[in-house]
């Protein structure tokens, strides 16, 4: 069951972000758009202030995708 303040939270702070980060939402946006499809490839890669990195990828199954476009339908 779906908490509707914890939504409400999450879309205020979403919002939030997308102010601090709007460069980052249009990449979503871009992406949205294009359509992310089976067999792409999300490669992630985090620079820790002290110089460490942590990096990893995915290819995306059928399964991926159905999560991902019911994440994206919760926040608009």
């Amino acid at each position: 069951m779906v908490n509707p303040a914890a939504l409400l939270t999450l879309k205020k702070k979403w919002d939030e972000f997308s102010g601090r980060h709007p460069r980052f939402v249009s990449f979503l946006g871009a992406l949205k758009n294009q359509g992310i499809t089976e067999g792409s490839i999300i490669d992630m890669k985090v620079t820790m202030p002290n110089g460490e990195v942590f990096q990893s990828n995915i290819k995306l199954t059928p399964e991926d995708i159905e999560l991902i476009r019911g994440l994206a339908g919760q926040v608009k």
